[in-house]
């Protein structure tokens, strides 16, 4: 993985902005080599989030989760951002189409949504973030937790 500086942390975000600057900040300090695995349910602000770090790489274009591609590529910031949307994976093999590989080790960074999900072929020494709802603290708090 690259040779990063980021700390392990949480972050309470209380509305989509903070949530949005979390990625970005988290962008900031990713380099080539670095994979980021995002984790949360439904609605809990992945897409949000990965907006943010796709502004944290310099990356103009719009960031739209890529759902049914699995993969969508952003060349246009300091390093490439490989954005990964594994849902609907069903099998490694599945994965093995994409190409997957390739970009895991490439010259960019890899944001995976859903993470969990492929586990099995993920290499160790990831960044791992979770974000998390807490209606107790309101609608729009999220706990965003970031491990290195």
């Amino acid at each position: 993985m690259g040779n990063n500086v980021i700390k392990s942390c949480s972050i309470e975000s209380f509305c989509e902005k903070d949530t949005f600057e979390s990625g970005r900040l988290l962008a900031k300090d990713c380099n080539p080599g670095d994979i980021v695995l995002l984790n949360g349910g439904l609605g809990a602000g992945k897409t949000v989030f990965t907006k943010g770090f796709g502004a944290g790489l310099g990356i103009k274009e719009t960031i739209i989760s890529p759902t049914f591609t699995i993969v969508q590529v952003y060349e246009t910031g300091r390093i490439p951002l490989y954005h990964f949307d594994v849902y609907r994976v069903n099998s490694a093999e599945e994965m093995e189409e994409t190409g997957y590989d390739d970009y895991f080790f490439g010259n960019g960074v890899c944001l995976i949504e859903w993470a969990g999900l492929i586990e099995d072929i993920i290499p160790s020494g990831c960044i791992k973030v979770n974000i998390s709802k807490n209606l107790d603290k309101g609608f729009d708090y999220r706990l965003i937790d970031i491990n290195t």
